[in-house]
């Protein structure tokens, strides 16, 4: 049992690291334009998009990459299921607050969307599609802070499916973490209501 503490400590604590990678920095890098200084200087994917969509592809692959490595190289099979989200959640947490960048970071979606096609690719699936057409619908219509609700709308999807055909317990962690990156955004949300009001 003590190795298996030790086990889980350390590869939670590798999670975190590989998720404090900052892609979103990386991209930019050779351009001249720090990301955290421009557009709503959040260092992730949808504030890459509005500088250069070339590095903002490079930022997604990255960024979905760490999810989807961290806990397919350390959740083995025979590990409690549970395991498996808290590397999850290390991950998206190393993103959020990254040592690299002063415990700053991203907002977590496009890594949580890794996390999600390791853990139920099949619920991940009409949740990334669900993503793409609200952000091209939203690009189409300018409706305010589409990235945020294309976001937040594909992981409240995910938190449905899960509890619709996963059950209870993993439809609680799928839920703590939609209210996680929920709460990430919420100057986005604060945008949004202000551009409703006026």
């Amino acid at each position: 049992m003590p190795e298996l503490s030790f086990r889980l400590a350390w590869e939670l604590l590798a999670c975190f690291c590989i998720g404090s990678i900052p892609f979103a920095v990386i991209a930019m890098t050779g351009s001249g334009i720090d990301i955290r200084k421009v557009g709503s200087g959040n260092p992730g994917f949808n504030n890459v998009l509005r500088v250069s969509k070339r590095r903002a592809i490079i930022c997604l692959v990255g960024d979905v990459g760490k999810g989807i490595a961290a806990v397919s190289l350390f959740w083995q099979p025979g590990d409690p299921w549970q395991w498996a989200w808290w590397m999850g959640i290390a991950v998206v947490l190393g993103h959020c607050y990254s040592p690299f960048l002063k415990f700053r970071g991203g907002k977590g979606i496009a890594t949580s969307a890794g996390v999600m096609l390791v853990l139920y690719p099949k619920l991940a699936w009409p949740c990334i599609v669900t993503y793409v057409v609200g952000r091209i619908v939203g690009a189409k219509l300018k409706i305010p802070e589409a990235g945020a609700l294309s976001s937040l709308s594909s992981w409240a999807l995910f938190a449905i499916l899960v509890a619709s055909f996963e059950g209870s317990a993993p439809a609680a962690y799928a839920a703590a973490l939609f209210a996680f990156v929920t709460w990430r955004h919420r100057d986005n949300l604060a945008r949004l209501r202000m551009a409703l009001q006026h």
